[in-house]
């Protein structure tokens, strides 16, 4: 699989966030609100319904948004790079932020953003926005509570420390097995630690990755595990002295797979599946991965 993201391009994300143009943005879209001209949309709107009814999706489900002409995205609060540029999704800058607004122009809508947690977001129940998205893994248990939406990336695991004399001679699993590791409330990541690793001492729990970074900075734990794109974004930039110490390997093939995170039987889920479709097909999705999160160089996979 391809390696992700890479310590240059971070820096250089970093840079772009605290630039004039997301100044720009952020001075235009005051309520989170972008909107798209009246030409694209027309055009857009067209080529997204022809996507869904060559998809086998609904055509019509392209209308089944919470108000009508704007596509209500949720994300998480605060966001952070490479998903998200400057806390702030209406930019279009980062990975997710981009593919949102790219889905959007293959609807012909415009997007306004609201924040949840993590954990509200794969909550069952009624929404109060179309779609949630921050690094959800589409797994059977979160399938039952909610509707996912076609993979729009694949994602890895990684463990991430700051203590080099703790993690020496690491290369699997099983030597983790000793360490004190974290992770955020209701990840893929906590599931990775607690079935996968199986440490000898209860894995930490956060609420959220603030509080895991917090705890890790702090030397609570030994080791944070986080997709590896965050785990370079942490590494590089936030954690004095951090690196990564390896990938983990893969549960199974594309275990990992990122998805939208819909209410359950939202009608609107074939739409965004043909929208996907159709950027996976033009190339878009696979360029805005390359800009985002495909600069890294190899790092060493631990085995079982």
């Amino acid at each position: 699989m391809k390696r992700l993201f890479g310590l240059l391009l971070t820096l250089a994300l970093v840079g772009a966030a605290c630039g004039s143009d997301a100044e720009e943005a952020a001075d235009d879209t005051a309520v989170e609100t972008t909107e798209t001209t009246e030409t694209t949309a027309a055009t857009t709107e067209t080529t997204a319904t022809t996507a869904a009814t060559d998809d086998g999706g609904d055509a019509d489900s392209c209308s089944a948004v919470k108000n009508a002409g704007i596509l209500t995205v949720a994300t998480g609060d605060p966001v952070f790079p490479p998903w998200m540029e400057d806390d702030d999704p209406s930019n279009g800058q980062g990975f997710e932020s981009a593919v949102v607004y790219a889905v959007a122009g293959e609807i012909g809508l415009d997007v306004e953003w609201v924040r949840t947690t993590f954990d509200q977001g794969v909550a069952p129940g009624a929404k109060d926005y179309d779609f949630n998205i921050q690094q959800f893994s589409i797994t059977d248990t979160r399938d039952q509570a909610v509707d996912f939406s076609t993979p729009y990336y694949v994602a890895e695991q990684a463990i991430i420390a700051t203590d080099t004399a703790a993690f020496e001679g690491v290369t699997s699993l099983a030597d983790l097995k000793g360490l004190r590791l974290g992770a955020g409330i209701a990840t893929t990541s906590l599931d990775y630690i607690e079935n996968e690793i199986e440490p000898d001492s209860q894995a930490a729990v956060f609420d959220d990755n603030v509080a895991a970074k917090a705890a890790f900075d702090a030397g609570q734990i030994d080791g944070l595990v986080l997709d590896l794109p965050t785990a370079y974004y942490v590494s590089a930039v936030e954690i004095d002295n951090a690196f990564i110490v390896g990938v983990l390997p893969e549960i199974e093939e594309d275990a990992d797979a990122l998805g939208m995170v819909f209410e359950e039987g939202s009608e609107l889920v074939p739409c965004v599946d043909a929208a996907l479709a159709a950027l996976k097909a033009d190339g878009t999705l696979d360029a805005l991965e390359d800009q985002y999160l495909n600069q890294a160089g190899d790092i060493p996979t631990l085995t079982r």
